[in-house]
């Protein structure tokens, strides 16, 4: 017996009813079929992978609110998801479900954000006719971008959860509470970043979600966290006044923060760029990098060249902008 097969005869007997288990062979399924790994379990196969990638290392120079922001402290796209994912395992623990398989799902769900955050998510979503939504492009890097084309071939519950994890919901409890950890994290540590910014003081809160989830970041992370165990591993969700406070909460910063014109004061110019660079490069299909003149060749240039923008790290996309357009001094 190998160490994953005894692996997974634990996870069977440790594991709540409602846990998606690595021998749940539905769920395992890749498109492709692979021989299985002495050592790790499928999922943990999965989050390896989607830990190894491009695309997450380029979640280090994605904006998460604030774009360019001077100073080191301020969330990025990818310590965003490190922040989801250690809230995912945390609940997913509690509950006894599949740690691994939140994991996976935490750490793949943003890989597909476009750079300059929701802004340039919406400005693609506006100018490509295929439309953009980063969930759906998450699923695209995974399948069909990722490893030069082949995708990371993961399993079905994480390309699942990956799916779901903005508005849907998904097929396995982990997934769900995949989707209940991205908005825990991103609601309180936006909070602390623009607190630091200078874009909200922390006595604006409103005063009964902070009654109610706590003053600090900490406190309100906790009180989150436990109102979803306390709910049960049978449907995942907040207590009713948990859940009541929380979306409050979420309410006062999207009026506070996320439309703020302070907060947003540089996103006519990350709009600018990301236009520019569509234009050029979809009369400039040659211009591309071969994997994704190939996508062109296959589908249409529209999806080549929202594939290969919404890939970018803000800073690449910059300097890209910056080859192409800015006059560079004679020397």
């Amino acid at each position: 017996m190998t160490l994953r097969e005894q692996y997974e005869i634990t996870e069977s007997t440790i594991l709540s009813k409602c846990a998606c288990t690595s021998m749940d062979e539905n769920m395992t399924k890749r498109d492709r079929a692979e021989e299985k790994c002495p050592y790790r379990t499928d999922f943990q196969r999965d989050r390896d992978r989607i830990l190894h990638c491009n695309s997450f290392r380029r979640l280090k120079r994605k904006t998460q609110v604030f774009l360019s922001p001077v100073g080191d402290h301020y969330r990025t796209r990818l310590t965003h998801t490190l922040e989801v994912s250690q809230i995912a395992r945390t609940i997913s623990r509690c509950l006894r479900l599949n740690e691994d398989l939140s994991e996976a799902i935490a750490l793949g769900h943003d890989l597909g954000h476009s750079p300059f955050g929701h802004c340039g998510e919406a400005v693609l979503d506006e100018i490509c006719p295929h439309g953009f939504k980063h969930y759906l492009q998450s699923m695209r890097v995974v399948e069909e971008l990722e490893n030069n084309g082949r995708g990371l071939n993961l399993t079905k519950a994480v390309r699942n959860g990956i799916l779901c994890h903005t508005n849907m919901t998904a097929d396995t409890k982990e997934g769900c509470i995949v989707r209940l950890a991205d908005t825990i994290a991103y609601i309180n540590h936006d909070i602390e970043d623009s607190i630091r910014a200078g874009v909200l003081n922390i006595a604006e809160l409103p005063s009964e979600c902070v009654k109610i989830l706590g003053n600090t970041k900490s406190q309100r992370i906790t009180t989150l966290i436990d109102s979803v165990v306390k709910h049960g591993a049978e449907e995942i969700d907040f207590e009713p006044e948990i859940r009541n406070a929380h979306d409050n909460l979420k309410s006062f910063m999207f009026r506070k923060v996320y439309t703020n014109p302070d907060a947003k004061q540089e996103n006519s110019k990350a709009e600018i760029v990301i236009r520019t660079l569509y234009d050029y490069f979809k009369k400039n299909i040659e211009k591309l990098p071969e994997q994704y003149r190939h996508i062109a060749e296959i589908k249409d240039s529209a999806r080549a060249v929202c594939d290969y923008i919404s890939g970018m790290s803000d800073k690449y996309a910059v300097d890209i902008y910056t080859e192409l357009f800015v006059p560079k001094f004679w020397r």
